[in-house]
């Protein structure tokens, strides 16, 4: 082992157990933002149970042959004052996968990845100011994309 690898490494878990043994570190600070996401994904879920269809473009593949990779796409560039775009897996453990918020002239359009763990609807989210509007589709997990 290199001597400056073990040097910072020794220096870092000596700074992480100082913290922790006086109090400044706690696990409740770690985890606090796993709680303020799952009240997120809360408020999302019921946005798209009375959100209308939307105008907006939502591509996804109808059977992703990799559920760790899977490319998304929603184009709201025609919708006016777009704030926010939100991305709901309804199978995962937190359905509220992805949510950008958008600020000032900002163009309404997303392309990322998700992780899916198994065959879900997945539904996107669009809050523009005209109100909220939502599209699902059915996305189908296959090992192999042999849609078996």
């Amino acid at each position: 082992m290199k001597r400056r690898l073990f040097l910072k490494s020794a220096m870092a878990t000596s700074a992480v157990a100082t913290a922790v043994g006086a109090g400044l570190l706690t696990p409740s600070m770690v985890f606090a933002s796993s709680a303020k996401f799952k009240a997120l994904s809360d408020a999302a879920n019921s946005s798209a149970a009375g959100a209308a269809e939307g105008t907006f473009k939502f591509k996804a593949p109808k059977i992703a042959e990799n559920g760790a990779v899977v490319p998304l796409s929603v184009d709201a560039k025609k919708l006016d004052g777009v704030t926010n775009i939100s991305i709901l897996v309804q199978s995962n453990t937190t359905p509220l996968t992805a949510s950008f918020n958008f600020t000032g002239g900002a163009v309404g359009f997303v392309s990322t990845r998700i992780k899916m763990g198994k065959t879900s609807p997945v539904t996107a989210l669009v809050t523009s100011s005209s109100g909220v509007s939502a599209k699902t589709s059915e996305i189908k997990v296959t090992v192999g994309g042999c849609g078996g």
